[in-house]
């Protein structure tokens, strides 16, 4: 196995990935420092000379992978130590998040004007690739396949042209995730795995189309039914299409990459990062940051409102878009957005304090303001924008589940999530009234 790896940025090679006595570094090449517009991988890793170390570089690279068991059922393919990046890189890194993509010395990364290779799928095909995913996270080790995604949960990234699902092959870019129904899931601080979490791609579904009612930036997301088997199928917010038809890589980044915090450590019990590091984040590297920090604060409100308690430091992105000024970062679409407070055998505990409580039934008016003073908010205005989130959310709640009746209307566990809405709403608004008195 070689111990390089070239690290490519929108389709340019701008530096070296090597692993030396079991350890990562990282060195930009000279020819993309000399740039003008040459832009850091990553806002842990600014550009520069100097390499940089283990410690610096595994939060970004380790935070391309998988996680959990699907990075062991990977790392058992390909007969490697589920604790070796490297290898797991070297193996997978041909597609990752953002605009990266990892190849053998030598090798280039193909035209996506000209050279995109798609396996396109029947219906068959397509139910195949479902039942194989559980045992094969990311088809890993299917040839012209090297196809990586960040988190715990089976997805695979695939081209959809608005009726097919094809496998995007040789690095051609994907344009969706497939995300099946979740059949066990790596819970907060609660189990390790446990069976089928109920109507899963009817839960995403719904929040998803939920977020974008309240009128949040949210990755667009369909559910689709082929023989009885649903999936949701998510457009990457990281992939563009230029004025020529052709798919294009977006750059971005998790919150833990940016802040240097190891994948395995993106819960704030465990040492990761906290609301006030993450709006201290967004207030830092964009521009203008004043939008985007109202923007994150809408996604922690409405995640703590439908219950999302697995809202951690790596479901908020960055993304870099070559449409602004040197590349200006911005608040990425909200993702990942999936009621787990429904289901009870998962933990109460949220992935992040608001203010200085975990469980969301503990939270005051109180804890409200300490979240929007560390994070350096302005109180009232914060409270405003609360209330006005709750006490429209029930509504809008019961609107998405009309306008859709094909999926939403009569489905329990829809019924349960609005209702669980209704309570936390309720709740907040109760709350802060009391507070006032």
């Amino acid at each position: 196995m070689a111990h390089e790896l070239a690290v490519w940025l929108f389709e340019e090679c701008v530096g070296t990935l090597a692993m030396s006595d079991g350890r990562l570094n990282f060195a930009y090449l000279p020819e993309w420092l000399s740039r003008a517009n040459a832009i850091a991988l990553s806002a842990s890793l600014p550009l520069r000379a100097e390499p940089f170390d283990d410690a610096k570089v595994r939060p970004f690279f380790a935070g391309l992978l998988p996680e959990g068991q699907l990075r062991r059922l990977i790392a058992q393919q390909f007969q490697v130590s589920d604790q070796n990046d490297f290898a797991l890189l070297d193996r997978l890194g041909g597609d990752c998040a953002g605009a990266v993509a990892l190849l053998p010395p030598g090798h280039a990364l193909p035209d996506s004007a000209h050279d995109a290779q798609v396996e396109w799928l029947d219906d068959k095909q397509v139910i195949a690739i479902l039942d194989e995913l559980p045992r094969r996270p990311m088809l890993a080790g299917r040839d012209g396949l090297r196809l990586s995604l960040a988190g715990a949960q089976d997805k695979l990234p695939v081209v959809f042209d608005g009726e097919r699902i094809g496998l995007p092959r040789d690095g051609t870019p994907s344009s969706h995730i497939l995300k099946p129904a979740i059949d066990a899931i790596d819970a907060i601080d609660a189990i390790d795995a446990i069976d089928a979490i109920e109507d899963s791609v009817i839960n995403e579904g719904f929040c998803m189309a939920l977020a974008d009612a309240m009128q949040l930036a949210v990755a667009k997301a369909t559910i689709h039914t082929i023989s009885n088997r649903s999936f949701l199928l998510v457009a990457r917010y990281d992939r563009v299409v230029d004025g020529q038809g052709h798919r294009m890589r977006v750059h971005q980044e998790d919150f833990c990459q940016a802040l240097g915090v190891v994948p395995e450590m993106k819960y704030q019990n465990e040492g990761g990062p906290d609301l006030a590091q993450c709006f201290e984040l967004v207030r830092r590297v964009t521009r203008p940051n004043a939008p985007q920090v109202l923007r994150l604060l809408d996604q922690v409100m409405f995640n703590a409102l439908i219950g999302n308690h697995d809202a951690h430091g790596k479901n908020f992105s960055l993304l870099y878009s070559a449409e602004r000024a040197n590349h200006a970062a911005v608040l990425s679409p909200a993702y990942d957005l999936l009621s787990t407070a429904v289901y009870p055998e998962l933990t109460p505990k949220m992935a992040m304090k608001i203010g200085s409580k975990y469980k969301f039934s503990e939270v005051q008016a109180r804890h409200w303001e300490q979240l929007a003073e560390s994070a350096g908010l302005s109180k009232p205005q914060t409270k405003k924008r609360l209330l006005e989130f709750a006490s429209a959310l029930p509504q809008t709640a019961r609107e998405v589940q009309a306008g859709n009746a094909r999926l939403f209307v009569g489905n329990a566990l829809v019924g349960r999530i609005i209702e669980l809405i209704e309570q936390r709403c309720e709740q907040t608004i109760r709350r802060f009234s009391l507070a006032a008195e």
